[in-house]
């Protein structure tokens, strides 16, 4: 779960700019939904290619980066009896 954990603490980090609450294990179904929303947008092209300012390679590793991200989301709310919420953007 070190990809879920890594992801967490990168919300984390932004959200202590903006006096956001930190998001803590165990996750809550709101949280999950918010993360997978969160994944979403990350997932966009626009930022998953950083408006075209990054390779094809480097976008690809963070595809690859959010892909594992998701699985182990999916994994934790199969183990935790929460829903799996459904990230658009990911194929």
């Amino acid at each position: 779960m070190k990809n879920l954990q890594n992801y967490i603490d990168q919300k984390n980090a932004w959200g202590k700019f903006f006096n956001s609450p930190a998001i803590t294990f165990p996750l809550t179904q709101s949280t999950v939904d918010d993360l997978a929303r969160s994944l979403d947008s990350d997932l966009s092209p626009e930022n998953l290619h950083c408006d075209g300012e990054i390779s094809r390679a480097a976008a690809q590793a963070k595809y690859n980066y959010y892909g594992r991200v998701i699985k182990e989301l999916d994994r934790y709310c199969v183990n935790q009896g929460l829903t799996v919420p459904t990230v658009h953007e990911y194929y």
